[in-house]
């Protein structure tokens, strides 16, 4: 046998899912669906559709059809109640890596994620300017790219150049939210995230929130992004995932998170 014997690791990613109280037995088949066209699942934000924790208890319900590993960030629907502390330790408690800032190894794939926020795209992105509410929204969208390349700097000073995926719920480039009404551009993510994807050396992100937005995109480094929002893949006639693969992995399996 060869060494260094090349596999290709496949991960089914989807955001925007919005399980809600009455989803019972809706999406363990999904689930399973998953876990035999891939090897790593990744859910991209929105997760609950109100941010009540009877909807996040139902989600890790439904996961006990996933036997894949599980990683994923929350989004804006999963803050709505002021309970994505306890959503988190809920899906934790599940078994899926919820990542805030951190990062996560499976199968020699470095995974890093934080929801993003909004605040515009390229020449037109608020700046730190004017009232304190401004401000503040702005600060937010900075401290996520911070938190983004903290945890990728993590990744690259434990593990070296191994392939580096990112997690987002909002977008990173406009590219991928084209198709949204451009009023709400602002609200819909924010060209800080793309800082650290360029200057890490990415292999690609994802994200969803913009349901009406275009599955692909690139960064000004030439990333891939993808918008993996569930109602976008169904339009794309895609099984309800999209599945990306990552070429040239090491067979062994590390476990570590940030």
């Amino acid at each position: 046998m060869e060494e260094n014997q090349q596999t290709i690791t496949r991960i089914a990613c989807v955001g925007d899912i919005h399980v809600q109280e009455n989803d019972q037995g809706k999406w363990r088949d999904y689930f399973k669906q998953a876990s035999a066209a891939a090897d790593i699942l990744m859910l991209c934000g929105d997760l609950t559709d109100t941010g009540h924790l009877v909807e996040a208890e139902v989600l890790a319900e439904e996961l006990k059809g996933c036997t894949i590993p599980v990683v994923a960030v929350l989004g804006n629907h999963d803050y709505e109640r002021g309970e994505q502390r306890q959503i988190k330790k809920i899906l934790e408690h599940a078994g899926v890596h919820v990542l805030d800032g951190e990062s996560v190894v499976i199968n020699n794939i470095g995974f890093a994620g934080v929801k993003g926020f909004g605040g515009g795209f390229d020449r037109f992105m608020l700046s730190m300017f004017g009232e304190k509410m401004f401000k503040d929204f702005v600060q937010e969208a900075v401290d996520e790219s911070l938190k983004l390349d903290r945890a990728l700097q993590h990744l690259e000073g434990n593990y070296g150049d191994i392939p580096k995926i990112v997690l987002l719920h909002y977008a990173p480039i406009k590219a991928t939210i084209e198709g949204e009404p451009p009023e709400i551009f602002p609200f819909m993510g924010s060209s800080r995230l793309v800082e650290p994807i360029n200057r890490r050396q990415v292999l690609a992100a994802f994200h969803g929130h913009a349901h009406v937005g275009t599955l692909e995109g690139k960064t000004s480094a030439g990333v891939p992004v993808f918008n993996v929002a569930k109602p976008i893949l169904n339009r794309a006639g895609l099984p309800g995932f999209f599945i990306f693969e990552v070429g040239k992995v090491p067979e062994m399996t590390v476990n570590h998170e940030a």
